[in-house]
């Protein structure tokens, strides 16, 4: 009956412990997810990155390329003015552009005052360019595109394979690249027709080559969860090339596999979660597409994180095991769908929670151990006294002290331990995510809890069989296999956490109360004991002692043991 309140009392205090680093945890169950979570997904743009685009380079139709400091020649002046009509306007007018892209090519061009838009289209990640439609002057209407190469260079006229070498060129390292290209309306196509009807016989006008830059902490992120055993995937709307690139100066190995939004469209639910369960980076991908992504990750087995900050992100992040949101800069959409909102800017706190994580994972296993093995241990020396004497060797009230002094409290600091300074911190840090839940769930705990029923049976035993067999009552054997049981217990969780300060205070602090309400005749009394003298503390003190010595020698008689049974080979 103690586990769900260890439980949830463990949780509590991992999550106080997160909050003053800047991890403020909304939904409990993420602490566990986070122990085992080993796949880790990011929206690349503001979230890796700053979200400050700016032109670096910019081509013209032969691909002769400058820097973006060189828009004063012709060739790149040219580029770079019609790029900028092909940015939609608020209203159509001279109002700031509706996308992050289009600030960065209107911040690179020189102003255009003689430049009408007519009409606009705003880029959209399905679609791949964004589009105007308007007049130089008194001049003919004419629609200007820019977007993705893949996309735009196909409708273009007499284009030459140097384009597509500059565009991969610059793509490989690791910049995003937008072609652009334009045409004169027909006398009869409407600013609307022009606008939703296909490209095709565009002018090519050259190439333009954004930046973002990381985020300072971007690198020691990637860095940290590959270290902890965890796979950070990048979801990016940028070219496979510029995206590998991008991941490649972020950390992500050389042979990090990628792939595109077009691959996850053109695949069933079976086959996604197939290409994308060693996936490092998903380019080209649609913000509707990032939910297929999370879910053919959970589909492949894999706990998934999914951190972002926009809008767009939100229902990513809701299907995620754990889903990340970020306070200062994130959307509300965003923070409302989160699991986890993160306080600051610095994503490296995630690797401090993955590590928080699993050590709540250890030290619930812990508590779990500590209950599960001290009441077997009772109950097989409860059998074990009533065969022998013919009733129970601890009354209702007794066992009701043993409950109190060992499972309750020392329980409960164990739950609670921080990872500092205790071993779990060690084992956190090195644990994969399999490991976390394999300590729980699996052999390490199943042989703790054998350890401790037995050692706490042993003690309980003898320092009973002392008492009877010593001149004194039958209460007071009682009392002394009381004694032994808690003590026994207690011992070892002070030897299991020696290094905590609240475990050491909670244990001696359960056995001086112990010792206490024993040796206080009326309090002893109505609990079914009797004060004990020193020979019979002498006797528990042994009894406790016996029981440690022969838990130290377990290991190898369960070693012996193993083999002298007969193997599955040998069978």
């Amino acid at each position: 009956e103690g586990l769900p309140l260890v439980a949830t009392v463990a949780q509590l205090a991992a999550a106080r412990r997160l909050s003053r680093d800047g991890v403020l945890v909304r939904t409990p169950r993420t602490l566990e997810a986070l122990g085992r979570v080993d796949t880790f997904c990011f929206d690349k743009t503001g979230t890796l990155t700053e979200n400050r685009l700016r032109v670096v380079r910019v081509t013209d139709a032969e691909g002769i390329e400058w820097a973006a400091g060189d828009a004063g020649e012709a060739g790149p002046a040219a580029t770079l003015r019609r790029a900028a009509r092909a940015c939609p306007r608020v209203n159509g007018g001279s109002g700031r552009p509706v996308h992050a892209t289009d600030e960065a090519v209107i911040d690179a061009a020189a102003p255009d005052p003689g430049w009408t838009q007519l009409g606009g289209l705003s880029f959209e990640a399905a679609r791949g360019y964004a589009a105007a439609v308007g007049r130089d002057g008194d001049g003919p209407r004419t629609l200007v595109v820019k977007g993705a190469p893949e996309t735009v260079l196909p409708g273009c006229a007499d284009l030459s394979d140097r384009a597509h070498d500059s565009a991969h060129s610059l793509a490989g390292a690791g910049l995003r690249v937008l072609a652009v290209a334009m045409r004169r309306l027909d006398a009869g196509e409407t600013d609307s027709d022009a606008l939703q009807g296909s490209l095709h016989g565009l002018e090519f006008t050259g190439l333009l080559a954004l930046s973002d830059v990381p985020r300072e902490t971007s690198k020691a992120l990637v860095r940290g969860l590959y270290e902890e055993g965890v796979r950070p995937v990048m979801l990016t709307g940028d070219h496979p090339q510029t995206a590998r690139a991008i991941a490649r100066e972020l950390g992500w190995p050389e042979d990090t596999e990628v792939v595109t939004g077009d691959e996850l469209a053109a695949a069933d639910r079976r086959t996604r979660a197939r290409m994308l369960r060693d996936a490092g980076v998903v380019a080209r991908v649609a913000p509707e597409q990032k939910l297929q992504v999370v879910e053919a990750l959970r589909d492949a087995g894999r706990v998934v994180g999914m951190v972002g900050d926009g809008a767009n992100d939100a229902a990513a992040i809701r299907a995620a095991d754990i889903g990340v949101g970020i306070s200062a800069r994130g959307s509300a959409a965003a923070r409302n769908a989160a699991d986890i909102v993160l306080t600051d800017d610095d994503l490296t706190v995630l690797i401090d929670a993955i590590g928080e994580g699993r050590s709540l994972w250890h030290s619930v296993a812990d508590a779990i151990a500590i209950l599960i093995g001290g009441n077997a241990g009772e109950v097989g020396f409860g059998i074990l006294g009533t065969l022998l004497s013919g009733t129970a060797p601890l009354s209702t009230r007794q066992m009701l002290l043993v409950n109190l002094f060992t499972d309750l409290f020392p329980a409960m600091a164990v739950a609670v331990t921080p990872k500092d300074g205790d071993e779990t911190e060690v084992r956190s840090r090195t644990a994969s995510p399999e490991d976390a839940a394999g300590g729980v769930l699996g052999t390490p705990l199943i042989r703790q809890i054998r350890h401790r029923a037995l050692t706490t049976a042993l003690g309980a035993v003898t320092a009973w069989l002392i008492g009877r067999f010593t001149p004194g009552t039958a209460r007071r054997a009682s009392t002394m296999a009381l004694c032994g049981v808690v003590g026994t217990q207690l011992v070892q969780t002070l030897l299991d956490r020696r290094d905590s300060t609240l475990v050491r205070v909670t244990a001696l602090g359960s056995a001086a109360v112990l010792v206490a309400a024993i040796q206080t005749p009326a309090v002893s009394r109505l609990v079914g004991c009797t004060p004990l003298g020193p020979v019979a503390w002498a006797g528990v003190a042994v009894a406790i002692a016996a029981a440690l010595a022969a838990q130290r020698t377990l290991p190898r008689l369960e070693e012996i043991v193993a083999g002298l049974l007969p193997t599955e080979e040998a069978a």
